[in-house]
């Protein structure tokens, strides 16, 4: 019993899918947030192209011994590597029915967070005879990581929203519901770097970890936090209320998990505990509404 629930945990995280999941949890919380109802649309492209592009990235990077890896996930995705190739063509052939279900607005913006997911891996550019992918430019990789997620998380659901006449948020709205979302997933997406520290820095990586340090890189992380909760705490369009309370524990539990974090940390913290808490802030959200609807009622 034990064997096969952690092979089916070990399934869940490293084909991706959870991370799937939690782009969908937060394309859920900014429905929630504008108070609209969800588009399926929005969340069925959002699971696949999340699931194929970071399986497309992870095939692109395959070490030469993937089975010698000293990362767990590495040596799972390669030993089930047919699988996971059939899970990235699925995946990519079905954004294209979904693509043109979306509004023109929404295809753009697609199109330039595909541009720049695709560019971030691929070594598109040649200085001399070395080849390298925006991923490459110092300070570039956690930036561009967590523009994606905050264009396809927050502003592609948006667009969809008013598109489909569900909701009405104004363009001061959505650059402050951005500004906090970006603020988060940047928090988050640091420690990642810092675990991949001493890789990134043999591979001529220059991300934040390896610019600055280990400790000035947490450092950060709960400073763009503490910018996340002031902006919650100064931009409240209806008060101190459950989604402010919510949103608020949510980050504080992010950044006793990120300082907790080492890089000596196991994957699955990482995979599941750090990344985990992008589906906790919407269960967090709705949680706490269910349970005032319940004691209100």
């Amino acid at each position: 019993m034990k064997k096969a629930f952690q092979s089916a945990f070990d399934f869940l995280l490293f084909s991706n899918i959870f991370m799937s999941l939690c782009a969908v949890a937060q394309a859920l919380v900014t429905f929630h947030l504008i108070d609209s109802k969800p588009v399926y649309t929005v969340l069925g492209l959002l699971f696949t192209s999340t699931l194929g592009i970071y399986n497309f990235s992870i095939l692109l990077s395959k070490p030469k011994h993937p089975d010698k890896s000293p990362y767990k996930r590495v040596r799972w995705f390669f030993a089930h590597y047919r699988l996971m190739v059939t899970f990235t063509m699925i995946s990519l052939l079905s954004l294209i029915p979904l693509f043109f279900l979306l509004s023109m607005e929404s295809r753009i913006l697609l199109v330039f967070s595909a541009i720049l997911s695709f560019c971030y891996s691929l070594p598109l550019f040649t200085v001399g005879e070395q080849k390298f992918g925006l991923r490459n430019i110092p300070g570039l990789k956690t930036f561009l990581i967590t523009l994606v997620w905050t264009l396809s998380c927050v502003l592609l659901p948006v667009l969809e929203a008013q598109d489909l006449h569900l909701a009405d948020i104004s363009t001061r709205d959505i650059t402050i519901l951005m500004a906090k979302r970006f603020l988060l997933i940047f928090a988050l997406a640091i420690p990642f770097d810092i675990r991949d520290l001493f890789s990134d820095r043999q591979a001529g990586l220059k991300t934040i970890p390896v610019a600055w340090g280990e400790k000035n890189a947490y450092l950060f992380c709960q400073f763009l936090l503490g910018g996340y909760i002031v902006l919650l705490f100064l931009f409240r369009n209806k008060g101190f209320n459950l989604d402010f309370f919510a949103l608020t524990i949510t980050a504080i539990l992010m950044g006793w998990l990120i300082f907790k974090s080492k890089w000596e940390k196991d994957e699955y913290y990482y995979f599941f505990y750090l990344d985990g808490v992008l589906i906790l802030q919407y269960v967090m959200v709705i949680g706490f509404n269910l349970i005032y609807g319940i004691y209100a009622g």
